[in-house]
């Protein structure tokens, strides 16, 4: 087979337009494909849903890729094994009650499993504010390309529309500080200490409804909510995508 520069160059970009076009118009938004983001993900598409992940950087996976201080393991609780056993993630326990897996492969299935659950990627690309008209929710972001935005340049946004958000967007808690900034009545009171047992055990009381239409999940939700951080722990990650994809079901079900 013969191939042609230009015909490659546009098949990228009339298959990428065609996509992008037709996600500008959301049931659920979910900023930050961390851990969190992706179980957020794999759970809440399907069923005609139309889900997509905003991710700033080049890759998915967050702060998971590196494991504990770049070894590549993470660990994960025995409350959230089951999450492990549903994506397929292989792990071996280590004392009673902690399961070691690898970080490479915890991702790289969470992000298949949120391909083939149906949702969509946006990677470079960054939210630079939220859309709030007269019903007071949270109803679509304010979009634009990372490298624009690392830059400094002054070219104008996007937007999207989303009819529920979610806040995965791990310790800068970034559309959260965007409605605080905007004067909402929100208040972000920030991570406190390492503290692994009370982080974990108290993120999925955090991961809520935050402002109407926006859902806060992983450790958005702990520092909203002020709670500990926990380091290279992640079943509290797990567990806390996976409620927040129930809560956004929910909400759409109440729309």
């Amino acid at each position: 087979m013969k191939l042609d520069e230009v015909t490659i160059s546009r098949a990228i970009l009339k298959t990428h337009a065609e996509i992008f076009s037709g996600y500008l118009d959301l049931d659920i938004a979910i900023v930050g494909g961390g851990p969190s983001g992706l179980v957020c993900a794999a759970l809440a598409a399907g069923d005609g849903r139309k889900v997509a992940i905003i991710e700033k950087k080049l890759s998915v996976g967050g702060g998971m890729w590196g494991g504990g201080m770049t070894f590549p393991r993470i660990v994960v609780q025995e409350e959230a094994r089951r999450l492990l056993d549903q994506f397929g993630i292989r792990y071996t326990e280590y004392g009673s009650g902690y399961f070691v897996a690898s970080s490479i492969e915890a991702v790289a299935k969470l992000t298949a499993a949120a391909c083939d659950a149906g949702a969509e990627f946006f990677n470079l690309t960054s939210v630079e504010d939220v859309v709030v008209k007269g019903d007071g929710r949270v109803s679509g972001l304010v979009i634009t390309s990372s490298p624009v935005e690392m830059t400094g340049l002054h070219v104008d946004p996007l937007t999207l529309a989303a009819k529920i958000t979610v806040d995965a967007t791990g310790h800068d808690a970034i559309v959260a500080h965007c409605v605080r900034n905007k004067g909402g009545d929100l208040f972000i009171h920030g991570e406190g200490f390492m503290w692994a047992e009370r982080a974990e055990t108290n993120i999925i009381s955090h991961t809520r409804e935050i402002f109407p239409g926006l859902i806060a999940c992983g450790m958005a939700a702990n520092a909203v909510a002020g709670e500990a951080r926990m380091g290279p722990v992640f079943g509290g990650m797990l567990l806390s995508g996976e409620h927040a994809a129930v809560l956004a079901r929910e909400s759409l079900g109440r729309l």
